[in-house]
């Protein structure tokens, strides 16, 4: 698996820093934990990893020609959609019963057929998890993808993110170190 490699990477907003010169190695086939505590360019980081946002400097290399795909802090689902129909949007050529499948697992079964919008944020952050994990993909960006939901759901979507996940690299960004415990195979800290 190809290493993700960050040089001298500077980031600043209206002059304020948000990191200056970070270096790193992503590992890859594994999950990465970014952790710091909040404000601290977590997000900021897997925005630049992602090409959504650029650095002022520095470079990222071991991304060119992969395959993406993420779970953003806030949501970003089609409201008037399915819960199916918003997985499915990325998954077009993995079937309908099989996404109800994955969907059940997660405890989602019964609102495959409910507008996202009739959701509550811990279903509808279930919904970007798996959407986000059934796409195909060859890195996968987790940003505090487990906030807003239950102890007995964190426990089930991190198992179910370790299994889907085998051989994968992930970059997953929390505060929370228990979730780091649970999911991470390597842990840099910002």
């Amino acid at each position: 698996m190809n290493n993700i490699y960050v040089k001298n990477l500077s980031k600043s907003y209206d002059g304020k820093p948000v990191f200056e010169n970070l270096n790193m190695t992503i590992h890859g086939g594994g999950i990465t934990c970014i952790m710091a505590p909040s404000g601290a360019g977590k997000t900021t980081l897997l925005r630049i990893l992602m090409g959504v946002e650029e650095a002022d400097s520095g470079s990222v290399q071991g991304l060119e020609n992969r395959r993406l795909s993420a779970v953003f802090q806030e949501e970003r689902l089609c409201e008037n959609m399915t819960a199916q129909d918003n997985i499915r949007l990325v998954t077009p050529a993995l079937g309908s019963q099989a996404v109800v499948q994955e969907m059940t697992r997660l405890g989602l079964g019964d609102c495959c057929h409910q507008p996202v919008s009739g959701l509550s944020g811990g279903m509808r952050r279930r919904v970007s998890i798996l959407r986000a994990l059934l796409a195909e993909y060859d890195v996968l960006f987790l940003d505090e993808p487990l906030k807003g939901l239950d102890d007995v759901r964190k426990e089930q979507v991190m198992t179910y993110v370790r299994e889907k996940t085998v051989g994968k690299t992930v970059i997953f960004v929390t505060h929370d170190r228990a979730e780091a415990a649970v999911l991470a195979d390597q842990v840099i800290g910002l």
